[in-house]
């Protein structure tokens, strides 16, 4: 039996069309949300914790700046001895915008950021100590967390007995700066 040429040539198929809807389905994306979520809730803490180990760090930066602001101090004006607070290492009482002319009330050695006592969510006081005639004859600096466990958890000090940064765990959760005397009594650790 011969074959035609017409018998052995194969007509193209139409293509199977899938009845399947592309993209993702309801529950597909709900799983996709889900598992975001998830995610971001364990790494907040983690964020948290960066936040206030760079405050920390900030605190310690700003109080070795304070105590070197104030041996610069009390050798620009002797007859003051060091400085009694924040405002007279920098810009004191001066307006925003005006320029810091040196004087024993705004001696302008640090920046008016720290000069106001607070910076990146710590409280700093400074406090001139053992007067002889008016004149200062040591400081004490201390350093709070403004919000206990949010914007830091440590306490730190520094005074011009030694210059040494000292840090101390604060498990009284206390947002007042220490004192000289707090700062001096063995509680808080060299650092």
């Amino acid at each position: 039996m011969a074959t035609t040429d017409t018998e052995l040539s194969i007509t193209p198929t139409q293509p199977v069309r899938s009845t399947k809807q592309r993209g993702f389905s309801l529950i597909e994306l709900l799983i996709v949300v889900a598992i975001i979520v998830i995610i971001i809730t364990m790494a907040l803490p983690g964020l948290k914790n960066y936040k206030m180990n760079a405050n920390e760090v900030s605190a310690v930066a700003s109080l070795r700046a304070i105590g070197q602001a104030e041996a610069q101090y009390q050798s620009m004006y002797p007859t003051k001895g060091f400085a009694d607070n924040l405002g007279a290492l920098g810009t004191g009482a001066l307006a925003n915008g005006t320029n810091c002319a040196p004087s024993p009330e705004h001696a302008c050695i640090l920046d008016s950021t720290l000069t106001t006592g607070v910076k990146q969510g710590y409280r700093f006081v400074v406090q001139g100590t053992n007067p002889v005639n008016g004149i200062n004859q040591s400081y004490a600096v201390g350093a709070a967390p403004l919000v206990y466990n949010s914007s830091g958890a440590r306490l730190f000090c520094i005074t011009s007995d030694d210059s040494q940064i000292r840090a101390d765990a604060n498990l009284g959760a206390s947002t007042a700066p220490p004192n000289g005397t707090v700062c001096s009594s063995g509680q808080f650790n060299p650092m």
